[in-house]
């Protein structure tokens, strides 16, 4: 029988196999006789990666230069910051890098022409199975500055196909467009902060950029994010679930 949306969260909050909140202070070593083991930091770094891998579209973030220039803005926004959407893709996997089609005109790179530092925020969209609540889903962000790449690197990389792969539309803002003057940037990730979902049951942190630039192709391929695949089966493990009734789930 399916349930209201108010009898499914009532259902999911009573359910005896869901993960102690001891996992704050604890976190067993191994899953084991039904234990949930909160991800390792790797663990996590493999699925920052993931995300990385499969998503196309984020927030970059900047802060408008303190001194006023002559464009069109108002003068008392100088160091605040903005966040916008804007395209990437993971067409440098062997770093972990970010490529971005930098449109000069664009706030946020005049931002950083300016001198603004730049982060990128994102994520997980499931394509299955939302869960019962938002901040269960995986998201983070990149902190770092971006560097303009050479001829070789986007020769080499086949920046362009790669790009436009992850975006169609691009293709008319591509550098030597009519239109706008752009150029390729990567985002040199500095610091990564993983927010992986609850934190009784998802690692919550910094990822060293050690373990982010370690994470193999293998391992993003063979990972797999909540909601990736179809059924509450691709959620409940990593919700912490042992066990639940497909009929007595709704989709919220």
């Amino acid at each position: 029988m399916r349930l209201t949306a108010l009898s499914s969260l009532i259902a999911f909050a009573s359910a005896s196999n869901l993960p102690s909140p001891a996992y704050f202070f604890s976190n067993p070593e191994s899953k084991h006789e039904g234990a949930f083991k909160i991800p390792t930091v790797h663990e996590s770094a493999v699925q920052a990666r993931r995300v990385l891998h499969l998503e196309t579209i984020g927030t970059l973030s900047t802060i408008f230069p303190s001194t006023h220039s002559t464009e069109n803005r108002p003068s008392n926004v100088g160091g605040t910051p903005i966040g916008l959407m804007d395209y990437f893709g993971d067409c440098e996997p062997s770093t972990g890098n970010p490529t971005i089609l930098a449109i000069s005109i664009a706030t946020s790179f005049k931002n950083v022409a300016a001198g603004s530092n730049i982060t990128l925020s994102l994520r997980w969209h499931a394509p299955y199975k939302r869960p019962y609540s938002a901040a269960a889903v995986p998201r983070f962000s990149v902190i770092g500055h971006l560097e303009e790449l050479s001829a070789e690197d986007v020769a080499k990389q086949n920046v362009a196909a790669c790009f436009v792969k992850y975006h169609p539309d691009a293709v008319a803002w591509l550098p030597g467009n009519r239109i706008h003057e752009s150029k390729w940037v990567r985002l040199v990730v500095e610091e990564v902060y993983w927010i992986g979902g609850f934190g009784d049951r998802a690692y919550i942190g910094w990822i060293p950029l050690e373990e982010w630039q370690s994470v193999t192709k293998e391992e993003i391929d063979q990972a797999k994010l909540p909601g990736e695949s179809t059924g509450w089966n691709s959620w409940k493990s990593y919700l912490g679930f042992e066990e639940a009734n497909e009929e007595e789930v709704i989709e919220l």
